[in-house]
């Protein structure tokens, strides 16, 4: 505290010579081990560094280091919202894995509007960060393209389009294990409800319930399908209409989470208990979902790895192996039980 205080009084801004003078070590020693995109040292020369510089009340200048880099260590971040819980859970793993690489990441939203997603990048690289990862990612959107023409750094997540560096879930694994667990239990008259067909994801989960079906030789009830958005309202619309007639499933798999939150207010509207008369699967395990008054089966992604291979992905420059999978795992709970 009295040296902060003396440098004040003195009106002279601490510099790393200062801190090399007070540790007794050479500038570029100072810099090395205060740079946060470094693995931290836990040598005593590092300690004795850190401690003079906190001693000093030593503040780097982000400012002069990023103009002598070339960089600004910040990395932009796009996601469709906000208010949706995977994609707020993915960006907050996404800064908490930036961090620990020294960068800070700055998050902008669009839906899933391709001109919105466009404005949004365009909004990111004009402040100058170091790469995108962007979720954003529509089938068939011209943006990733533009990115590889421009040489743009950038790693597509949660969804992908076949051709960028990509950190997803293997998501036709997730609809085949969610699909899989049913059957296992004895369910034969599956439906689903599958979510939008711009999505890789989606798409993928959809394969995995297909190659379920078919390998167990169950039919496929296309009354039974219901391609939707990513909501509750989605969900129980959807839900609803499945779930209304004599000639219902036994068992809905649900591509996320909201969906079949959703399909359980449509049940609860019909007088139907979820678990007793219609079993039900989602996907991404949600904070949420283990805590419903039925617990909720579901598909876990495990977003921190995800998110720290966007990261890494991003980071290297993706030389090598540009797709990462992370693997999905299915979380058994009360909504799901054996067929009666």
């Amino acid at each position: 505290m009295g040296n902060q205080s003396s440098s004040e009084q003195n009106g002279r801004t601490i510099t790393m010579q200062d801190v090399a003078r007070a540790a007794g070590v050479s500038v570029s020693t100072v810099s090395r081990v205060l740079d946060e995109r470094l693995p931290p040292s836990r040598s005593p020369s590092a300690e004795k560094i850190r401690e003079a510089a906190k001693q000093l009340g030593y503040r780097r200048d982000y400012v002069a280091s990023s103009l002598r880099r070339g960089d600004t260590g910040t990395i932009g971040v796009l996601v469709p919202r906000l208010t949706d819980t995977v994609t707020a859970m993915f960006y907050e793993a996404v800064s908490q894995a930036a961090a620990r690489h020294g960068y800070f990441t700055v998050v902008a939203t669009c839906g899933n509007d391709p001109e919105t997603e466009e404005r949004a990048t365009q909004s990111l690289l004009d402040r100058r960060v170091d790469g995108l990862i962007l979720s954003t990612c529509r089938l068939g959107d011209r943006l990733p393209q533009q990115l590889r023409e421009k040489q743009i750094n950038h790693v597509l997540a949660l969804r992908t389009d076949g051709i960028s560096p990509s950190a997803i879930g293997d998501d036709e694994l997730g609809g085949y294990l969610a699909t899989r667990h049913l059957l296992d239990l004895g369910h034969r008259e599956i439906g689903i409800i599958a979510g939008p067909n711009f999505s890789s994801s989606t798409l993928n989960r959809q394969k995995g319930f297909l190659r379920a079906m078919q390998e167990a030789q169950a039919e496929v009830n296309p009354q039974w399908w219901r391609d939707s958005d990513f909501t509750i309202v989605a969900g129980e619309n959807a839900g609803y209409e499945i779930l209304n007639s004599p000639a219902r499933p036994s068992a809905i798999f649900a591509v996320n989470d909201d969906l079949a939150i959703g399909v359980m207010a449509a049940a609860h509207r019909l007088g139907l208990e979820i678990g007793r008369d219609v079993s039900l699967v989602g996907y991404n395990d949600i904070p949420l979902v283990s805590r419903l008054p039925i617990p909720l089966t579901s598909v876990k992604t495990p977003l921190d790895q995800l998110a720290s291979h966007a990261v890494e992905l991003l980071l290297s420059n993706h030389v090598e192996n540009p797709q990462r999978y992370s693997l999905p795992t299915l979380i058994p709970r009360a909504s799901t039980r054996p067929y009666r």
